[in-house]
């Protein structure tokens, strides 16, 4: 296996086509490859009378290229290593054009001279190669990528070439000519180039600017070395296939750098895994080989050419080996990560479900033995959708990454903490029989989430609920996780930031609470769900106000359900959006035909449906209210719109969109329930209502000098101040009634005024004024 390197999120050409670049600036590359390619063709098998202009104007081609390439398509911030090569490519031209006219600079055997265009070739060579190395910098390339190891394979044996052909036939008998052996370092100096070049070669990109650039380097190491075989006379090289090789490096350098790609050599790139390629494979074994065939097939020249050749063939098997030692290590830590991968979260790096499950069966047959108990904490973080709507899931992120770490700093070094989805962790620990390890750990972790957790938006409070289950041994992983979640969900119906802890009889309330989900999946569908209907009546002249609609539920089996059990259940499920809608419509079609039976001369009555939490966070809620309006024709302020206290500070913001919303298409809003929550006055301010329903609990003693009656003194006091209706709901008794009316309540709703019945059963309540 190996790593390829890959410009972020695209292909090479796609990512510069990305930033806005015309796909003319790539045309105009391909253009001027292909002339390029012509002057090369020609330049070879031409004319020699067109050689040297032909020559002349290539050279120039190329630069102009590379210049302007580095001016228009570069990046400000990217344009370091082009304009190195650019000044190295500069320097070659002047080297080149200084042994063109200087007396003895270009002549074969060196002279002295030849140290004048030297002085500008070496300078290039280092430029060029500060230019690709600041290239493989700034994409970063992994320590890990074996790019790195084959390019230094290549440079080996591209060494051993040049040693055996180049350095070693410099070296007589009579001593060591210094010009001779300077000119053969060059194609060293080359070799270090394509080891550079190499490693963006074999990083998998395909990227055209790079592949241009990787025959220019080639094209150089060839003329280099061709170059050394003539001066040296150790080969009969024409000059003119060295003036072409030059030419080619020149142009392919400036059509690189004329592409658009060539943004991309100098991004961060990152590490795909590939397969290694039969190209790749091919190239690695003839690396090797060549070296070998080569020491076969030459015969050594003394013991200072067979001693450098024996240390490059070490070399070279030495990079081999550690190649594979490399391979192998990588290909270990990647199993190792996807191990790890598998068995724990990779937001918060706790084990998961997997390695719960393993861990609690192989404590199960030790807890058998050695008589202690597994204890499981099921960890439920409340109203967590509540962080995620607000701040996003970037801080819900955050917030789970520091339960997690509040969690691990609670628990002892043998227990597991664990996250196993969403916003829920379990803690297991084995502990010695019926100790109270599990219910003390509990308590611990309720008390560190009365502590704000530091986020970057601030400091945030969250809660928790937490179910405990045990077992002595031998209980399957799955039964002890279900069974401490379902004391969890009994700890929330507690009011949750509490723990409870699993007994037998919670799994036949689980069995209920599942047999009633679904039996209620399908209810309204096959029309067991029905509206009924209670009075609320004018307690100052006992005349009809209107009807609060009330949903019911008759089973065919199991006979009426308790609005009290289905409710919940439809609110969890999410239920509870399809009925509610159904029941608003239910009700204000039937309130359009009460209003139109008893006549325009009449008493408008209204009609007041419940809101649930899910209905209030949907946005289609104002969508379906201006549905119905528009479908019964009522006027908005006869739509009484329900919500409580709770429901409203779940969210506030989501449901104070919603709630202005409603209130601008005239609806009228009621809080429910009001007593039981936050009611306070700078609350009813905040929220758009009209209405407020005193909770039931709050009416039962007024009259009989109560201690409740205090407290309805004042509410009534705070809403006549904002010019608020109050409906007591609850009302018994005629002496709650009177003493109601007496304290200036508006309006009434209870048993004394009437049950809540199907819209049949009121037929003649509407058709008379009510006197009770």
């Amino acid at each position: 296996m190996i790593s390829a390197l890959v410009p972020k999120g695209t292909e090479a050409v796609a990512a510069a086509a990305s930033d806005g670049l015309p796909r003319r600036s790539a045309a105009r590359a391909w253009v001027f490859t292909a002339g390029s390619a012509g002057a090369l063709m020609l330049l070879a098998v031409g004319p020699e009378l067109l050689r040297m202009p032909l020559f002349a104007l290539s050279i120039a081609a190329g630069l102009g290229a590379m210049t302007y390439g580095v001016r228009r398509i570069a990046l400000p911030d990217q344009r370091g290593p082009w304009v190195h090569l650019v000044m190295a490519a500069w320097l070659f031209f002047g080297g080149i054009v200084i042994r063109a006219l200087v007396p003895g600079a270009g002549d074969s055997p060196p002279t002295t001279m030849a140290l004048i265009p030297d002085a500008f070739v070496l300078p290039a060579y280092l430029l060029e190669g500060y230019a690709f190395g600041t290239m493989l910098q700034r994409r970063r390339a992994a320590d890990d990528d074996p790019a790195r190891v084959d390019a230094v394979l290549v440079g080996l044996a591209a060494g051993f070439m040049s040693w055996t052909y180049l350095m070693a036939p410099s070296i007589d008998q009579d001593g060591l000519p210094p010009l001779r052996v300077a000119n053969a370092f060059f194609p060293i100096i080359d070799v270090v180039l394509v080891v550079l070049v190499a490693q963006l070669a074999l990083s998998g990109a395909r990227a055209p600017s790079l592949w241009m650039l990787n025959l220019a380097a080639a094209s150089m190491f060839i003329g280099d070395f061709f170059f050394m075989l003539r001066d040296g006379a150790v080969a009969d090289v024409p000059g003119h296939l060295v003036d072409v090789l030059f030419t080619a490096t020149f142009l392919l350098v400036g059509a690189a750098t004329l592409h658009p790609s060539m943004r991309t050599l100098t991004e961060p790139q990152r590490i795909i895994v590939t397969k290694l390629g039969k190209l790749r494979t091919g190239l690695i074994a003839l690396m090797v080989a060549v070296p070998v065939v080569i020491t076969t097939v030459e015969p050594i020249g003394g013991v200072l050419d067979g001693t450098v050749r024996a240390v490059l063939c070490v070399l070279l098997i030495m990079t081999v080996f550690y190649r594979v030692v490399r391979s192998n290590n990588s290909r270990a830590r990647a199993e190792n990560v996807t191990r790890r991968r598998a068995t724990h979260d990779k937001l918060t790096d706790l084990p998961n479900r997997e390695l719960l499950t393993d861990t609690i069966t192989r404590w199960g047959d030790r807890a058998s033995a050695e008589g202690q108990e597994i204890s499981l904490l099921f960890i439920d973080l409340d109203h967590f959708k509540m962080v995620n709507d607000h701040w996003g899931h970037e801080v819900g992120d955050e917030l789970l990454c520091a339960v997690a770490g509040r969690l691990s700093s609670q628990v002892r070094g043998e227990d597991l903490v664990c996250r196993i989805g969403g916003d829920e962790f379990v803690i297991a620990l084995a502990s010695p029989s019926h100790s109270a390890v599990a219910e003390s750990l509990a308590a611990r972790v309720l008390a560190v989430f009365v502590h704000p957790f530091e986020l970057s938006v601030g400091n945030v409070v969250v809660s928790a609920s937490i179910g405990v289950a045990k077992s002595l041994g031998g209980a399957h992983a799955v039964e002890l996780i279900r069974d401490a979640d379902t004391a969890m969900y009994k700890a929330k119906g507690s009011g949750r930031n509490a723990y409870a802890v699993f007994d037998s009889s919670l799994r036949e309330r689980v069995r209920i609470r599942m047999d009633l989900e679904q039996a209620l999946r399908g209810a309204l569908e096959r029309g067991e769900l029905f509206a009924t209907y209670q009075p609320i009546i004018d307690l100052t002249t006992g005349e009809l106000d209107g009807f609060e609609t009330l949903m019911r539920w008759e089973h065919p089996e199991l006979g009426p359900v308790s609005p009290l059990q289905f409710i919940p259940i439809a609110e969890e499920t999410g239920l509870i959006v399809d009925a509610g809608a159904w029941l608003l419509r239910e009700s204000a079609h039937q309130l359009a035909a009460w209003r139109a039976e008893r006549g325009p001369d009449a008493r408008p009555l209204h009609v007041s449906v419940n809101v649930s939490v899910r209905q209030l966070r949907d946005r289609a809620l104002v969508q379906l209210v201006q549905d119905v309006l528009a479908e019964t024709g009522l006027p908005p302020e006869a739509l009484w719109l329900e919500i409580t206290e709770s429901g409203v500070m779940e969210d506030i913001e989501t449901a104070l969109d919603t709630l202005n919303a409603l209130h601008d298409l005239g609806v009228t809003m009621a809080i429910d329930d009001f007593g039981t929550g936050y009611s306070s006055l700078s609350y009813l301010n905040l929220l758009p209502v009209g209405i407020v329903k005193l909770d039931r609990s709050f009416v039962s003693e007024v009259g009989l000098h109560g201690a409740n009656e205090s407290i309805v003194r004042a509410v009534l006091a705070m809403t006549g101040a904002l010019n608020l209706r109050v409906v007591a709901e609850g009302v018994e008794t005629e002496l709650q009634r009177d003493w109601l009316h007496e304290q200036g309540c508006d309006l009434g709703q209870g048993w004394l005024f009437g049950k809540p019945l199907v819209a049949t059963a009121h037929a003649e309540l509407i058709h008379r004024d009510v006197k009770v």
